[in-house]
């Protein structure tokens, strides 16, 4: 099947449009990745004790083993104990944050639901509230 000719003044998709692109990229942020390979390496001595649990030779092990394998060849062999514990306090921490969350969320959720069917807290059964001052009808 014969290639067809671009139509008149269209651009070749291999060339951005004339000012799209920067004069230079952006570098990464080398603290950034410092902390990303940090964090890697606490991920593979997880994997490492999720591999100990369910062995290497089940499926879900040969998983772990494929991933562990990946991650290692990205982090370096050394860890600083100081930058685990860190990173071991900082997950615990936002866990614990997740879990108030979650009791939040769940506690609002109840509330909601126990009160439906009655009036508003502060507020008498049936008919409008009084304004102060009013007389009663009688």
């Amino acid at each position: 099947m014969p290639e067809l000719a671009p139509a008149p003044g269209a651009q070749q998709p291999s060339q951005p449009p004339f000012g799209a692109s920067p004069v230079s990229q952006a570098s990464p942020n080398k603290g950034y990745e410092a902390a990303a390979i940090q964090r890697l390496g606490l991920v593979g001595k997880q994997l490492t004790e999720i591999l100990n649990l369910v062995g290497y030779q089940s499926e879900l092990g040969k998983g772990v083993l494929e991933i562990l394998t990946k991650v290692s060849k990205l982090t370096p062999g050394d860890s600083n104990p100081n930058v685990e514990r860190r990173g071991i306090e900082r997950m615990a921490m936002q866990n614990t944050q997740q879990a108030q969350q979650i009791a939040q969320a769940k506690q609002q959720m109840a509330q909601g639901a126990g009160g439906a069917g009655g009036p508003p807290q502060g507020q008498p059964s049936g008919g409008m509230p009084m304004a102060a001052g009013m007389p009663k009808a009688a």
